[in-house]
């Protein structure tokens, strides 16, 4: 959410990219037109900030399907420049089509996520009831179908969700379909776990813990977000229950695993603090040359995990919150956006930051 870190959304046929001005406390806005049709979900690459992949409905002799494209937005828009949002003289700018999913044989795109590490030239696509890996050619002009696997079952299965993995050298990929959580190996595209009835009802969202490579985060219609560990998928180790309706969207803080985000139709975020299952349950350890204070020397060493809470619930929206995120170059800063298209930016707590960092 700063120059180098912008805040990208689709609104019906276009992308708003907003770069939060942190100093004086400006929100910047540049608008791209997407007339490729109405957008349903957006993912930026971790290797180019100025290549992003949208989900989108295009509309064929009366029949609708959800496709897919890769996209670059204009060079000046990469460099950071940006139009006033009130401007009346500022004209939207087109994408760039880079190359196109072409999935029309699998079904639907639900979404699309990239490897997070690497140079950005491999994304999975879920389609219906399949999980597509593809590899992006030269300039990204070209996605060619590298390996697929299909959901087996019973009934009309289909993927809601996915997630990569930034752990195990980026060969794990999480979906989510009805009520079920899956990890799949992406060499052999072979299911390496499952967990059937993972929530009461539909599974919206899911999200990787950065610190611990096993635990895995999950949110669904029954107003619950869950927390797992793939390696004993029997129980999951921890469960909120603050929401009152559909939680769409988790989100792990990139830097400190405890800061958990959420947002529901309820209206509302959430920033939960699950100190108990991140990865420093017992506070930040120090060396025993760092401590004079004998009763300060007790507490840092304490056995005892620390509690789990709610930090904080934002109330600034009047519709359902479909997404949350944090700013991927300042860890204490989150957006959220809900259906009626309003953004809003908010920062961790200052007295939680300092308690954190020191």
């Amino acid at each position: 959410m700063e120059d180098d870190a912008p805040v990208i959304y689709g609104l019906e046929f276009q992308i708003h990219i907003i770069d939060f001005d942190d100093e004086n406390n400006i929100i910047n806005k540049n608008v791209l037109l997407h007339q490729a049709g109405e957008i349903w979900h957006i993912s930026a690459s971790p290797a180019d900030k100025g290549v992003l992949a949208t989900c989108y409905n295009k509309t064929t002799d009366s029949r609708v399907q959800a496709c897919a494209a890769v996209w670059r937005m204009p060079k000046e828009l990469e460099s950071g420049s940006h139009e006033s949002p009130d401007d009346p003289a500022s004209t939207a700018q087109t994408l760039e089509l880079l190359c196109h999913l072409d999935n029309s044989a699998q079904g639907n795109v639900a979404c699309v996520v990239w490897e997070p590490m690497g140079d950005g030239k491999k994304v999975i696509s879920l389609a219906d009831s399949h999980i597509l890996l593809w590899d992006l050619q030269p300039s990204s002009s070209q996605a060619v179908l590298a390996s697929s696997a299909a959901l087996e079952g019973r009934g009309q299965l289909k993927f809601t969700a996915g997630r990569w993995s930034p752990h195990h050298n980026c060969t794990q990929v999480a979906t989510a379909s009805d009520t079920t959580l899956r990890g799949w190996d992406t060499r052999s595209m072979s299911q390496i776990y499952c967990i059937e009835n993972a929530h009461g009802q539909l599974v919206r969202d899911l999200d990787f813990n950065p610190n611990k490579q096993y635990y895995l985060a999950s949110c669904g219609d029954d107003c619950k977000v869950k927390f797992w560990d793939t390696r004993n998928v029997t129980e999951p180790v921890k469960t909120l229950e603050e929401h009152s309706h559909w939680v769409w969207s988790v989100r792990y803080n990139h830097s400190h695993d405890q800061l958990v985000l959420t947002g529901s139709s309820d209206s509302r975020v959430i920033l939960s603090n699950m100190v108990s299952i991140s990865s420093e349950p017992f506070g930040h350890l120090v060396d025993d040359d760092d401590v004079s204070d004998p009763e300060e020397h007790h507490a840092e060493k304490s056995k005892e995990p620390l509690q789990d809470n709610v930090i904080a619930t934002y109330e600034e929206h009047e519709d359902s919150v479909y997404a949350v995120d944090w700013a991927s170059a300042d860890p204490w800063l989150f957006a959220s956006l809900s259906y009626d298209g309003r953004l809003v930016i908010n920062r961790v707590p200052r007295a939680l930051k300092y308690h954190i960092l020191l």
